[in-house]
């Protein structure tokens, strides 16, 4: 085992199913190097597993290895316009598509069921049903907690009043803050609601050294700068001050980060080790077209 801080990293498994991040130049994970790669989470103490439908072939992959002793969560997609239009009740689809999920992943039950799409519950033909499917299935036992994946802490206003979830995930690196900087982070500390962080290194962009970003990131280049100055002047690698930032935050649970092979994850295993590792100053921005990965198009 090592440091406790490793034991909050969560393994993000998108890159399982298919091709994902900017920075991935070896594309979707070799099926044999999985279950290495989840030899090493045990080995590490690291417990946790995130995946979702949407990812490919994940939950079928994972499936097919020992996933005993791991807590897995996975989410639910968008519910699609035919359920708003046929004899298919919402609690009837959210059922089907958890069981689907079960049978892939072989087990009897999820440690987490969230929803992909969270604004969903603030739909006022389906979100109420939708709260309330969810909360079935906790109380069946098929989904030990329940909760939302976000883009925004905003969106967090809107569906605490139909549905106060057990656990979230949301976004969070050194240059997307939001999180903490809404107030939204203590709160959710203090409701004791497991929170789990993704885009810790913004789909690998924040690793990059300066000569590989994309040209079209070079519009901020004040942060950019700023970023590379301190890498420097610290002599640490920005996969340890990626990490070493996000979990200065202790409200934070587990800390979700994805890989391309063995090698990488243990790179990632040991820059998490660093307990001395300095923490960066936030170089924050409220910038969409920065943060938000799915903007980037419109760059």
């Amino acid at each position: 085992m090592l440091t406790s801080d490793v034991n909050r990293l969560a393994l993000g498994t998108v890159q399982f199913g298919m091709n994902y991040g900017v920075a991935n130049t070896s594309g979707q994970v070799k099926k044999e190097d999985i279950a290495t790669i989840l030899r090493l989470c045990r080995e590490a103490g690291v417990d946790t597993l995130d995946t979702a439908i949407a990812y490919g072939e994940s939950e079928k992959l994972l499936g097919q290895c020992d996933l005993t002793g791991f807590r897995v969560i996975t989410k639910i997609p968008p519910v699609p316009e035919e359920v708003f239009h046929c004899q298919t009740t919402i609690h009837d689809w959210l059922a089907e598509q958890l069981e689907a999920s079960l049978q892939r992943l072989k087990l009897s039950a999820v440690d987490g069921l969230m929803l992909h799409q969270a604004t969903a519950l603030c739909n006022p033909q389906i979100g109420e049903e939708l709260a309330a499917a969810l909360r079935e299935v906790k109380a069946q036992g098929k989904a030990l907690k329940i909760g939302v994946s976000v883009y925004s802490p905003d969106e967090l206003e809107s569906i605490y009043p139909i549905l106060q979830p057990d656990i979230i995930q949301a976004p969070f690196n050194i240059l997307d803050q939001r999180l903490a900087s809404s107030g939204w982070l203590k709160k959710l500390a203090g409701d004791n609601t497991e929170v789990h962080v993704r885009s810790v290194f913004l789909q690998g962009l924040l690793l990059m050294e300066k000569n590989q970003r994309p040209e079209k990131f070079q519009q901020w280049d004040s942060l950019w700068q700023t970023w590379d100055s301190w890498s420097e002047e610290s002599g640490q690698s920005p996969l340890v001050s990626c990490l070493a930032a996000v979990m200065s935050y202790k409200e934070i649970d587990r800390v979700v980060v994805g890989c391309d092979s063995p090698e990488q994850w243990q790179e990632i295993l040991a820059a998490a080790g660093q307990t001395e590792a300095a923490v960066p100053a936030p170089i924050a921005t409220d910038d969409l077209l920065l943060i938000n990965p799915a903007l980037w198009s419109q760059i």
